[in-house]
């Protein structure tokens, strides 16, 4: 179902549109002003969220990169360093905003997939006495962004925690794409929230609405977090608007599967015409990587020919096009891009 202009967009599942239902409870939200506690929409929200997490309780954010860096100042001390993939969100993605903002590094874990193992934990976190920076968190992530939406297994979240916990550390989830993990898996949300102090989730992404995230945690953590979002600038007002939309994407979350339907169905139409361009195998949730390597011809070529077709998509990095769906992408619109990679051999 692409957009009213045509366009069928690919690049993320962060550009969609709030649908009829969002846009009617935004217009009947009611609110107050949450700085003073008094916004009914946004506290109804953030215990929603929390139930489903298995927290005690939860803080509305602006955005996932806000809740996220929220999490990190309240879990860590200036000059302290947090374990993480290499290719983390939290390291790559948030403008260098754990140093800026609170004086943290990262000690990163080398992986392809996201994927790191209680040992590399050990290992990463390992060495801290004396004049070496303390190892004070560990962040997960899941789904892993930058390896193609990949889930990151229950019980290897579990061994790594149980790892990184015996060694003094809180834990930390990115679980900006969260439900996609859970609609993947089958693993209850609760579960993957079990193995974290602090779990976040963005309502913008997978879930379609158009603005805001969730961090929950114990109530102690949220207290403090409240305060830390604030010094971000993250504390709002009549925000029952935002959250009102964020509730309706929340509790309509098992569609995500029908992204992860249309994923599979683009990226073995690829991989038919490219088997070496994408790992259908590999997709299981809502992203699609197709490696220029395994293309006839340049990628940038490919996305030239797609844009002309009022398609769009992007580079995740150097060589590699992700093609993201969500609720404004469709079956149609896959046939789009098939249609055009065609329309390229031919010539």
């Amino acid at each position: 179902m692409a957009f009213p202009d045509g366009i069928a967009d690919f690049r993320s599942d962060t550009v969609t549109h709030p649908t009829d239902a969002m846009r009617k409870a935004m217009s009947e939200a009611r609110v107050g002003d949450d700085v003073y506690g008094e916004d009914p929409t946004v506290y109804a929200l953030e215990e929603m969220a929390a139930a489903l997490l298995g927290k005690e309780a939860g803080l509305f954010t602006p955005s996932g990169t806000m809740a996220n860096q929220v999490a990190i100042g309240t879990h860590t001390q200036p000059g302290d360093e947090v374990v993480c993939v290499e290719r983390a969100h939290v390291r790559n993605y948030e403008h260098g905003g754990a140093s800026a903002n609170f004086g943290v590094a990262f000690r990163p874990v080398p992986t392809m997939n996201g994927v790191m193992n209680a040992d590399q934990i050990r290992y990463a976190a390992a060495g801290t006495a004396y004049h070496l920076p303390k190892v004070s968190l560990l962040c997960w992530e899941n789904t892993h962004n930058v390896s193609g939406g990949t889930v990151i297994p229950l019980e290897v979240m579990q061994a790594g925690s149980a790892a990184a916990r015996a060694m003094g550390l809180a834990v930390h989830l990115d679980g900006a794409r969260l439900w996609n993990a859970v609609a993947a898996s089958g693993v209850d949300a609760a579960a993957y929230a079990a193995c974290a102090d602090s779990v976040m989730f963005c309502f913008s992404k997978g879930l379609g609405a158009p603005v805001g995230s969730m961090l929950a945690g114990s109530a102690d953590f949220i207290s403090t977090a409240r305060q830390t979002r604030s010094r971000l600038g993250g504390a709002m007002r009549q925000v029952g608007v935002i959250a009102a939309a964020a509730r309706i994407a929340l509790e309509g979350r098992a569609r995500v599967v029908d992204d992860h339907l249309t994923a599979k169905r683009l990226a073995e139409g690829l991989a038919n015409r490219f088997p070496e361009a994408v790992d259908s195998a590999a997709v299981t949730t809502n992203m699609v990587m197709v490696h220029e390597s395994g293309l006839p011809w340049p990628a940038e070529d490919f996305v030239a020919a797609l844009e002309s077709n009022g398609v769009r998509t992007g580079f995740i990095m150097p060589g590699v096009l992700r093609f993201c769906t969500h609720h404004n992408i469709d079956a149609a619109d896959v046939d789009r891009v098939l249609a055009t990679a065609d329309g390229m051999n031919t010539h």
